[in-house]
């Protein structure tokens, strides 16, 4: 049973979902297809199997901004990644625009460009270990862009990559596997896609803490708000 303050922020975030007609959270935004590959974390293993074991899987993108501010203007980024993993649940990446330097990876950081570095801003507990997240811009990769509007047309090998990376709290960014945007889908599934950081983490990662806490409940809000569920959107069919 949910207590008095959750079933309040829950209210809230709907209602204010409401009022925007939409995501309560980065409203503004356009999803993708991908390719997730996961060749393992190098170095000491970090005991959480999806991170350390060499994998592939389908997955839906979604590159969005925060506010949103106009065209091309500073804004907090988001890159929210579905990995689909038929026939276990579906997990979900969500990362904010940051800065690589460890001292920052937990803050969002506004600015204008797609390209650069995305932290998971929360940490994760992996056993007694404290780790972050990142998606990373691939050097050799096409760059993403300012503005929703400048997405590169071009996906598969030659359309753009990102890079998973993980770190611990005070450590460089390990990179374990990338992602290929394959395509663009309509704006009917990117308005259908709901994301659940909190419920559809990695297996083998936690999230704690009053600062997780609100992100579940603020996110559970925004869905009520849209009829969507923790599961909903980002199908691996193709979009008409």
């Amino acid at each position: 049973m949910s207590s008095p303050a959750t079933s309040a922020v829950e209210r809230a975030a709907a209602a204010l979902a409401r009022l925007r007609r939409g995501r309560l959270l980065h409203p503004a935004g356009r999803t993708f297809s991908a390719e997730v590959l996961i060749w393992g974390t190098p170095g000491p293993p970090t005991g959480v199997p999806l991170l350390d074991l060499p994998g592939r899987w389908p997955a839906t993108v979604r590159l969005s901004k925060g506010v949103p501010t106009p065209g091309s203007w500073p804004d907090v980024l988001g890159v929210g990644i579905r990995l689909h993993r038929d026939p276990e649940p579906a997990v979900d990446l969500l990362a904010s625009s940051s800065a690589a330097a460890p001292v920052l990876r937990h803050l969002p950081l506004p600015r204008r460009g797609f390209t650069g570095t995305y932290s998971s801003i929360m940490s994760f507990r992996a056993g007694r270990r404290r780790l972050y997240l990142a998606v990373l811009a691939d050097p050799d990769s096409p760059e993403l862009g300012r503005g929703l509007a400048g997405f590169p047309g071009a996906a598969g090998d030659d359309g753009p990559r990102l890079v998973l990376a993980v770190a611990s709290a005070v450590g460089p960014w390990r990179p374990f596997g990338e992602v290929r945007l394959d395509g663009r889908r309509g704006a009917r599934e990117d308005a259908a896609l709901a994301f659940d950081p909190i419920g559809n983490a990695p297996p083998g990662l936690r999230v704690t803490g009053p600062l997780a806490w609100l992100r579940a409940t603020t996110y559970r809000g925004s869905r009520r708000a849209r009829g969507a569920s923790a599961q909903s959107g980002g199908s691996t069919g193709v979009t008409v």
